[in-house]
């Protein structure tokens, strides 16, 4: 099964945050299981990072590679598909990162990892 992994996800798994209920991180923690990152997530977290709203993620931002490949997950790059995708999508949810990331769980057939019951409006299939 293929995961992609919203934003807060990736953060509170690497800072081992409670937030993350235990069974989310068991099921990105199995082997079977296939995690994903989007390119839009290392946007969003480089974003909030450098504007200060994101300090406690410095490990990740600075090691941000280094980590998601010792780790096992997988690069998703952000297409013209998913753009498009992305902004045809219905209803007022104006946070361009989440469209994004549900339209490439949409095209891609993947499972989105969020807390955001929101996500699920846009038709993807969420996990959590």
């Amino acid at each position: 099964m293929k995961l992609l992994l919203d934003t807060h996800v990736l953060v509170w798994w690497f800072a081992g945050d409670p937030r993350l209920p235990v069974a989310t991180r068991q099921l990105i923690d199995e082997p079977e299981i296939e995690p994903y990152v989007s390119a839009a997530t290392a946007w969003e977290l480089a974003t909030k990072y450098r504007l200060g709203k994101l300090q406690e993620a410095a490990p990740l931002v600075e090691g941000f590679f280094d980590l998601l490949d010792r780790y096992g997950f997988k690069h998703l790059s952000v297409t013209t598909a998913h753009g498009h995708r992305a902004g045809l999508l219905p209803g007022d949810h104006k946070d361009p990162f989440d469209r994004m990331l549900a339209a490439q769980a949409l095209i891609e057939d993947m499972k989105l990892v969020t807390a955001d019951p929101l996500l699920a409006a846009f038709g993807a299939r969420v996990v959590w």
